[in-house]
């Protein structure tokens, strides 16, 4: 419990003393500034559906590895029980 505590101070300690920081890359921002001057809303659409995309492939990865891991796990133990 003491850890826990010890970690939560430390992280708030961090998050506080963080600079303000920019939330898009140097591209993202410029397209919707265009975007913005030209009164476009499809673009923050666009760019809302391919960080969608691009947190979906990671998860999708890991979730068939484990799928695979459980199935040799699931076999293994079979063969395992047979024996």
């Amino acid at each position: 419990m003491k850890n826990a505590i010890k970690l939560l101070l430390i992280a708030i300690l961090l998050i506080s003393f963080m600079p303000e920081l920019e939330a898009q890359c140097a591209m993202c921002k410029s397209n919707i500034e265009m975007a913005r001057q030209n009164n476009s809303t499809n673009v923050g659409n666009t760019l809302n559906n391919g960080i969608l995309y691009l947190l979906a492939l990671p998860y999708l990865i890991a979730m068939s590895f484990g799928f695979i891991y459980y199935k040799k796990y699931k076999q293994k133990k079979a063969e395992q029980a047979i024996s």
